[in-house]
């Protein structure tokens, strides 16, 4: 029986394929408990006025929801490549939205943490 390495480096980008969009997959879940957290949990606990977490809490969950989105997008555009016997590149304003989102979201949350 002869190795094929073409279909075995093609086989292990499938699988890493895989793991990335898991991995969007918990990040998004995890975005989405510190919307709840931040959103929910905190206002309802604390003496604070509840609009600015609510807001950030928001913001969190969209941006959940976001790198669910994007997980998915990655992962069929990667197949659709490797089909083509190509890779795709990460779209570079998807890289900066999320960058900005997460700056964003961060000074937030340390601005509600330092103020109350």
């Amino acid at each position: 029986m002869s190795f094929d390495e073409t279909k075995d480096a093609t086989r292990r980008t499938r699988l890493a394929n895989e793991r990335t969009y898991l991995a969007w997959w918990r990040t998004g879940l995890t975005s989405i408990a510190v919307a709840v957290g931040l959103g929910r949990i905190v206002p309802g606990v604390s003496h604070v006025t509840k609009w600015p977490y609510e807001l950030v809490g928001g913001g969190f969950g969209v941006l959940g929801i976001s790198f669910i989105v994007a997980g998915f997008v990655r992962v069929r555009g990667v197949e659709r490549a490797l089909a083509r016997g190509e890779f795709p590149r990460l779209d570079e304003r998807l890289e900066l939205a999320l960058i900005v989102a997460g700056v964003v979201l961060g000074v937030a949350t340390i601005v509600l943490l330092a103020a109350s």
